[in-house]
C-alpha cells in the first residue's frame, strides 16, 4: 500500500498537470512539466522523438520483460463559459479533483510515472526488466497513430492502457474508421436541372442501400457500426446551380480482423450495383485522411482505420494482473473498452500483448466539468504498482512472484 505521503504526492501532482492546457497539438508545455518530474523522481532516461512524445524509462538490475505505460498527453477543448468549475484549476471539491483531462487521461498518466518510481525505489531497481512510461501526443485524433513511434523504440512486452476503465481490467475494444462516400455529377442551372447531374440524388440512392447492409458480429465486442455522421454538397451555398460533388462521412465501429480492404468492399458492392442500374452514377469510396501538426512541427498523417482487438482473459499476463490486484484488495471485471484507443497501435497493428486499466468512469471524458476521484487516483496508483510487481518482481529478492513469465507463453 501506498503511505499518505506518496499519495498525497499524487494528487498534488496531478492538479499541477491539469493547470496546464495540452489540447492536441499543442503538448509542449506538459512535455516540459512531466521531462523535469521524470528526472526528478529518479528515471534513468528521458527521450522525446520527433512527433513530441515524451518516453522515459526506468531499469532494473537484472534482464526481463520491457513493459510499456501508455497515456496520451492532448485533451479535447473546452467551452470554458459552460463549465462551472475551472476548466484548468485542478481544484479539488468533495474528494474529486476538477479540469479538463482528470479523466482522460492525465489521472492515469500521473498515478503511472509515480506508482513506477516509488516501485523502483523499494526495490532498489533490484527487478527484472525495463519500465517505459510514454506520455502520446495527438491521441484524441489519431488513435495509435503517435504510438507506432513508441512501440518502434521501446519494443516493449506488454502495454499497458491507463485510459479511464473504473479499475477494471480491460482486454479489448472495437477499432474504429472514417470512411468518406462521394458522388459526382454535372453542374447546370437550377431552372434548368434536367442539363445536369444532381451528385445529391445520387447519394440518396447510394445511402439507402448502405443503410441495409448487414453489420459484422462477435459475440464480446458485440456489433460493428456504420453510421452516417455529416454530408456535405458543392457548390455551397448552391445558389441556383445543380450539385456536382456529394460527399457523406461514415463512423466505422471494427471487429477484430476485419481488413481495410474488407471493410470498404461492402460499400463498393453497392457502388458497382447503383453503376448497373444507372450509366450516369458515378461514386467512391475511401478512407478519411488525417493531417495535423505535432508541437515539434513534424507533421503526423494517417489514414482513419484503427483496428480493433481482443485477447483471451485466460492469458497469463492477464491472469498475473488480475491475480495482482485482488491481491491489494481490488475486485476487477475483465471487460471491454466501448471506445477507441492506443490499443489499436499496440494490440490490433503490433500484436503486442495489451491490458486497460485506468482510473475513473469512461463516461467521463470529454464531458463539461470532467472530473476524477481521488480514491480513485490512490488506487490506481496501487494498481500499477502491483501490476509491475507481479510481472517485472520475479527475480527480486524482496518479492516472491512464481507465476510463469507472459514472454514464454506467446
Amino acid at each position: 500500500m501506498l503511505s499518505k505521503e506518496r499519495k498525497e504526492k499524487i494528487v498534488k501532482t496531478l492538479q499541477q498537470a491539469i493547470q496546464i492546457k495540452s489540447y492536441s497539438g499543442e503538448e509542449k508545455d506538459i512535455v516540459e512539466y512531466l521531462k523535469k518530474l521524470l528526472e526528478e523522481i529518479g528515471y534513468d532516461a528521458v527521450h522525446i522523438d520527433h512527433y513530441g512524445n515524451i518516453i522515459a524509462c526506468m531499469k532494473g538490475k537484472r534482464k526481463g520483460l520491457k513493459v510499456l505505460m501508455d497515456g496520451h498527453m492532448d485533451t479535447v477543448p473546452v467551452q470554458e463559459e459552460k463549465w462551472k468549475e475551472n476548466a484548468f484549476g485542478g481544484e479539488i471539491k468533495d474528494g474529486k479533483i476538477y479540469g479538463r483531462g482528470t479523466s482522460d487521461m492525465k489521472g492515469a498518466l500521473i498515478s503511472m510515472a509515480l506508482a513506477a518510481a516509488y516501485f523502483a525505489e523499494d526495490t532498489k531497481k533490484d527487478f527484472s526488466g525495463e519500465i517505459y512510461i510514454a506520455g502520446i501526443v495527438h491521441e484524441e485524433c489519431f488513435e495509435g497513430v503517435a504510438a507506432r513511434e513508441v512501440s518502434k523504440y521501446v519494443k516493449p512486452d506488454i502495454v499497458i492502457i491507463g485510459e479511464a476503465s473504473e479499475l477494471n481490467l480491460k482486454i479489448g475494444q472495437r477499432g474504429r474508421a472514417e470512411i468518406v462516400v462521394e458522388t459526382f455529377g454535372k453542374p447546370a442551372h437550377s431552372a434548368n436541372p434536367e442539363k445536369g447531374i444532381n451528385a445529391v440524388y445520387k447519394m440518396m440512392k447510394l445511402i439507402e442501400k448502405i443503410k441495409i447492409l448487414p453489420m459484422t458480429h462477435q459475440d464480446k465486442l458485440g456489433y460493428g457500426i456504420l453510421e452516417l455522421t455529416d454530408i456535405k454538397s458543392l457548390p455551397y451555398p448552391g445558389a441556383s446551380v445543380v450539385p456536382d460533388y456529394c460527399r457523406t462521412t461514415y463512423d466505422r465501429r471494427l471487429l477484430v480482423g476485419e481488413t481495410m480492404e474488407g471493410v470498404l468492399k461492402p460499400i463498393q458492392d453497392c457502388i458497382n450495383e447503383l453503376k448497373k442500374e444507372d450509366s450516369e452514377f458515378e461514386a467512391k469510396v475511401s478512407y478519411a485522411v488525417g493531417k495535423e501538426t505535432c508541437w515539434t512541427g513534424e507533421e503526423i498523417q494517417g489514414k482513419r482505420f484503427f483496428p480493433g482487438w481482443l485477447y483471451d482473459e485466460k492469458e497469463n499476463y492477464i491472469q498475473e494482473a488480475y491475480s495482482a490486484l485482488k491481491n491489494i484488495g481490488q475486485n476487477p471485471k475483465i471487460t471491454y473498452y466501448n471506445f477507441c484507443t492506443n490499443g489499436s497501435h499496440y494490440a490490433g497493428e503490433a500484436k503486442i500483448h495489451t491490458i486497460g486499466y485506468g482510473p475513473s468512469k469512461e463516461n467521463l471524458a470529454h464531458v463539461i466539468d470532467e472530473y476524477v476521484e481521488i480514491e480513485q487516483i490512490e488506487n490506481i496508483a496501487e494498481g500499477y504498482y502491483a501490476i509491475l510487481k507481479a510481472y517485472l518482481g520475479k527475480y527480486c529478492n524482496c518479492l516472491l512472484y512464481t507465476s510463469p513469465s507472459p514472454r514464454d507463453t506467446r
